[in-house]
C-alpha cells in the first residue's frame, strides 16, 4: 500500500462472539446497517437467533464456534470472566483470521468501577488482548472498540456517533482493516495506537469513562486532536 492506503472492507463478514450482549448487538447492529453480512455467535444457538432476529437488519445468529468458522474478521465481545475459556476452545476455529478483541477487564464495587488487576481476577498477561494473542497464536489479534457506547450503538435515533475507536495491534496490515471497519460506522474514525503491549491502560481507560457517565449523565468517549 502506498502512504498507508486505506483497504476496502467491501463485502467482509463479521461474526461476533457474545453478540448477544449490548456491544455484541450493538456493534452487529451498525456493521449490518453499513452493509456487512454479520453473524453473532452465542454459547446457545437458540439464544443467538433470538437476538439476531430482535436486531434485523440481515443478522444470522449461530453458535459461537459455527461464527468463528463462518465470518472472515471475528469480534470478541464476551464478559471478560468468560473470555479465556471461550477463546481457548475456538482457537482452531480462528486460525489465519484477525480477531478484535473489545473485552474490558473491571470490576465494580460501592466506589464505581475499576480496572482488575492480576492478583483481582484481572489477565496476568498485562490485558485481555494480549492474553488474547496468547491464546490464539494462530490468528492476527487487534485491540479495538472499548470505548463505544452500547447504549449508542443501539439507539435508532443516534445517527452519527462522534467518536475516535483506539485500535492497536502488532500486524499493521491488520490494524489498517479495523480501522476501516471502524470507519463504516457514521461518525467513527479508527486511530491506529500502538502496539499490542500498550492495551492495558486502554482498557483501563473504560473505568474512567463508566465513572464520567455515571456523573455527568452522558455516554462518552473519546476524541484525538490534530490528526
Amino acid at each position: 500500500m502506498t502512504e498507508r492506503e486505506t483497504p476496502s472492507v467491501d463485502g467482509l463478514v463479521i461474526g461476533i462472539l457474545g453478540g448477544t450482549g449490548d456491544q455484541g448487538r450493538g456493534l452487529a447492529r451498525r456493521f449490518a446497517l453499513a452493509g456487512h453480512q454479520v453473524i453473532i455467535g452465542s454459547r446457545s444457538s437458540e439464544r443467538a437467533a433470538a437476538a439476531a432476529q430482535e436486531i434485523g437488519h440481515g443478522v444470522q445468529g449461530l453458535a459461537n464456534a459455527d461464527a468463528a468458522r463462518s465470518a472472515g474478521v471475528i469480534i470478541a465481545a464476551v464478559p471478560w470472566e468468560g473470555h479465556g475459556d471461550l477463546l481457548s476452545a475456538l482457537a482452531g476455529e480462528l486460525v489465519g483470521k484477525i480477531v478484535v478483541d473489545c473485552v474490558n477487564p473491571l470490576g465494580f464495587d460501592q466506589r464505581g468501577a475499576y480496572a482488575l488487576s492480576a492478583s483481582e481476577g484481572g489477565p496476568a498477561e498485562g490485558s485481555a488482548a494480549q492474553q488474547a494473542a496468547a491464546l490464539l497464536p494462530g490468528s492476527r489479534v487487534v485491540a479495538a472498540f472499548h470505548h463505544v457506547s452500547a447504549v449508542l450503538l443501539l439507539d435508532p435515533e443516534v445517527d452519527t456517533i462522534d467518536l475516535d475507536v483506539l485500535v492497536l495491534g502488532d500486524d499493521r496490515e491488520a490494524t489498517d482493516l479495523v480501522q476501516a471497519l471502524a470507519a463504516r460506522i457514521p461518525g467513527v474514525r479508527g486511530i491506529y495506537a500502538g502496539r499490542l503491549r500498550n492495551c492495558g491502560q486502554i482498557e483501563a481507560l473504560t473505568a474512567n469513562l463508566v465513572s464520567i457517565n455515571r456523573r455527568y449523565k452522558a455516554h462518552a468517549g473519546l476524541r484525538v486532536t490534530d490528526i
